[in-house]
């Protein structure tokens, strides 16, 4: 379609191609934006361990007419069974008892199906640039100069950081990671195996105090394993370092039972190992001249809440409209206004998470599981407050010449 607009299009690059970066872009091209999506892999990445999308996140991928799309991929998972240190069954329950899903509506499914929908959705509208990354940017005037590791440089009105928790775009414009950077106590190493424990749509957990071991089947073929522990401090010395994520990893469950040896031995095999610190990111602010942050970059929830990737589609949303008809200043101070409250009530719903799953005392271990085994009602039927707690606003009217 022609643009009868005469003033030209703002640029705006976004940096990240995962969830939050994909959803900004549909939604600014939407508003008539030029948008750049520059990611440093060489393509959407596919696979992935399942994540949730629930609440106001729904209505999000709805708007976006990709909610058909994941309906057909939800995994429908249909039990969580919870295991002594002897392997006997404490409680099976249904697991929205626990993470507060509404059975029927919320969605469970592979993280790269969600990406390769939201890639799919906007991939014919905005330019994207793989097996790149920004590697200065310069805030100067009325916009910002960008050069990229790949080599060129541009101009762009605004740049948007998307690129999850350890955001590079985020470190360039407010600073190191620490200040931000909310420990929450355990580290966690996930990676894929056989299946070879006759496991289908569930997920077995293994637990001891301030250990858990889970095996976490979406079909019948390969399981997705996590091993999680308690650690005071963060191993800042193993994160760069696959190797010594490994042997930290084994060290900490080398004595322990169930099926918990032969996933170390996957481990040590396993070419999709991802280690990491659990925590969550709180920033004061969210923007910084003409550069802002979203999703995880700006406020990781950490998946004990299992709001990670609800929060990057409803905040990349809600930046999105707030920047859809205001210059970057007004756009940006609306953003926050509107989601904040959102992304802090989600944040608040780690305690619950930590305590059901990982219990670190061997006292939180026996109340953990006494109250896993009253869990014989169905799940509710509302969900968690928290997960719907904002209401998106309406949509402004389509750009002239940029309806899809």
């Amino acid at each position: 379609m022609t643009d009868i607009r005469t003033t030209p299009r703002r640029k705006v690059l976004v940096s990240g191609a995962s969830i939050a970066g994909p959803t900004l872009a549909f939604w600014l091209n939407r508003y008539g934006y030029d948008v750049t999506v520059v990611e440093k892999a060489g393509t959407i990445r596919a696979g992935g361990y399942p994540i949730d999308v629930r609440g106001t996140a729904l209505e999000v991928v709805r708007r976006m007419g990709i909610l058909p799309r994941l309906r057909d991929a939800h995994i429908d998972l249909r039990r969580l069974t919870f295991l002594n240190e002897d392997g006997s069954e404490v409680a099976s329950v249904h697991p929205h008892n626990v993470t507060g899903g509404v059975a029927g509506h919320d969605l469970e499914v592979r993280r790269g199906d969600l990406t390769e929908a939201l890639y799919a959705a906007v991939r014919d509208h905005v330019e994207f640039m793989f097996n790149d990354c920004i590697e200065t940017l310069d805030q100067s005037g009325d916009g910002v100069d960008v050069t990229f590791r790949g080599g060129g440089s541009r101009r762009f009105d605004m740049v948007l950081g998307a690129e999850g928790m350890h955001s590079r775009t985020r470190e360039m414009v407010f600073g190191p990671e620490e200040p931000f950077h909310r420990y929450l106590g355990y580290c966690f190493a996930v990676f894929t195996m056989r299946n070879t424990f006759g496991l289908s749509h569930e997920t077995v957990m293994w637990n001891t105090p301030g250990r858990a071991a889970a095996l976490y089947a979406t079909g019948d073929d390969d399981v997705h394993a996590f091993l999680t522990f308690a650690r005071p401090e963060p191993p800042f010395d193993a994160f760069p370092n696959p190797e010594a994520q490994r042997k930290l990893v084994a060290s900490v469950f080398a004595d322990a039972g169930w099926e918990v040896p032969g996933m170390l031995a996957a481990m040590r095999d396993a070419d999709d190992v991802f280690f990491d610190a659990v925590a969550q990111i709180r920033m004061p602010r969210w923007s910084s001249g003409r550069v802002a942050v979203v999703g995880d970059a700006a406020h990781a929830p950490s998946f004990l809440t299992g709001q990670g990737t609800s929060l990057a589609l409803v905040g990349a949303y809600m930046l999105a409209h707030s920047l859809a008809d205001r210059d970057h200043a007004a756009g940006f101070a609306a953003y926050e206004q509107d989601t904040r409250e959102f992304v802090t009530l989600n944040q608040g719903l780690v305690g619950e998470g930590g305590a059901t799953l990982f219990p670190t005392t061997a006292e939180a271990l026996r109340q953990r599981n006494d109250r896993l085994r009253k869990l014989t009602a169905m799940p509710s039927s509302a969900g968690r407050p928290a997960h719907s707690a904002l209401t998106l606003p309406e949509l402004p009217p389509v750009t002239p010449g940029y309806a899809r």
